[in-house]
C-alpha cells in the first residue's frame, strides 16, 4: 500500500505472521463479511488476551470471529480456537477449498475462501453473548479499528497506547 505522499505504508491487517494462504483466505473472507452486512477487524486482541484472525460486527452489534486455516497441521497445532467463543455470537472457520470439512468441529461454521471470495459452506450456531461482554466487544473492535485509520493516516505521528 502506498500513502499519498508515496511511502510505502504496511498494511494494518498484517505482522508478517500470516502465510500468503491464510492472507488470501483472510482477504476472501473479508469480502463474504462485507457482502454479509459486517465490519472486519484482523488479528483483534480479545479481554482474554488472544488474538483472533478476524473479528466481524454489524449495524445490529451482533459479532462473529473467524478462525483462518491454511492447512491441516494448522488445525491440529492450534486449540486456542475454543476459548473465542466466549467473544462471540457465533464461530467460524475460513479454509480453502483444499481441505476437507469433515476435518472441523461440527459446531462451528465453515467458510470456504481463497483470495478473492468466499462462501458459507455451513452456518455457525448461535450463542449470544451476554451484555457486558458485548460491550467490551463493541469497544474494543472500535478502538482497534480507528487506531487502525489513525495510522494510515499519520504513521509517523501514531503512538500506541499503553494500557
Amino acid at each position: 500500500m502506498t500513502s499519498q505522499f508515496g511511502h510505502s505504508i504496511p498494511s494494518p491487517s498484517t505482522d508478517r505472521r500470516q502465510s500468503a494462504i491464510a492472507l488470501e483466505i483472510a482477504r476472501g473472507t473479508s469480502r463474504l463479511l462485507r457482502s454479509l452486512g459486517f465490519s472486519c477487524v484482523s488479528e483483534l486482541t480479545l479481554p482474554s488476551g488472544r488474538r483472533a484472525d478476524l473479528v466481524a460486527m454489524n449495524a445490529r452489534g451482533d459479532i462473529w470471529i473467524v478462525e483462518i486455516k491454511s492447512s491441516v497441521e494448522d488445525l491440529r497445532a492450534d486449540q486456542k480456537w475454543q476459548d473465542y467463543r466466549a467473544h462471540c455470537d457465533r464461530l467460524f472457520f475460513a479454509f480453502t477449498q483444499d481441505l476437507p470439512c469433515e476435518i472441523f468441529p461440527a459446531d462451528t461454521g465453515l467458510i470456504v475462501a481463497d483470495g478473492y471470495g468466499a462462501h458459507m459452506h455451513c452456518d455457525a450456531p448461535e450463542h449470544r453473548l451476554p451484555a457486558a461482554t458485548r460491550k467490551s466487544m463493541i469497544l474494543i473492535f472500535g478502538l482497534h479499528a480507528a487506531q487502525r485509520m489513525n495510522r494510515l493516516i499519520d504513521p509517523q505521528g501514531h503512538v500506541e497506547i499503553i494500557e
